[in-house]
């Protein structure tokens, strides 16, 4: 019998962008964008991607690690302001377990030099998952190569 458990934290990311408003939520918006760096393990091998970006829209994101375990995320979009903000709820599966629920919001604010952009998320981790950090050092990877993917998109030789 599973022991049923759960535990809460919260991770606030707030990254400067040298990208305006406009193409950072461009980067989030779009499956051909996002589907570039919304992931933090580039060895993983992609099962299925798909993005819905609307308010009652959905994202799934499947990959296999090198060993072939399943790691499924599945999102569904709950509140989008264009170039504001955007929040979504979404659940982590390792295989067929649930292993943790989460309420996302990404905020994006203009400055001179760019875009300010915080990422929150309320996690709730399940049965005993220990995470171990995981989840943030997983979430600063994603935000590292979007980033990176503003910059190249950004460069005149991609």
């Amino acid at each position: 019998m599973t022991t049923r458990s759960e535990e809460h934290a919260t991770l606030v990311i707030e990254r400067r962008l040298k990208a305006p408003v406009a193409r950072v939520f461009r980067a989030w918006s779009t499956p051909e964008a996002k589907r570039q760096w919304f992931a933090c393990h580039g060895e993983w091998t992609p099962l299925e991607y798909r993005l819905d970006f609307r308010p009652g829209g959905t994202e799934r994101n499947h990959v296999a690690d090198t060993d072939g375990l399943l790691h499924a995320y599945d999102a569904h979009y709950i509140d989008i302001v264009p170039d504001a903000r955007i929040i979504y709820a979404y659940e982590m599966k390792l295989g067929e377990t649930r292993i943790s629920t989460s309420l996302a919001t990404v905020v994006f604010e203009a400055e001179p030099a760019g875009t300010r952009m915080v990422f929150t998320e309320q996690v709730v981790f399940l049965d005993g998952y220990a995470d171990n950090g995981a989840r943030l050092q997983g979430t600063e990877i994603g935000l590292d190569n979007l980033e990176l993917f503003l910059e190249r998109e950004a460069s005149p030789i991609h």
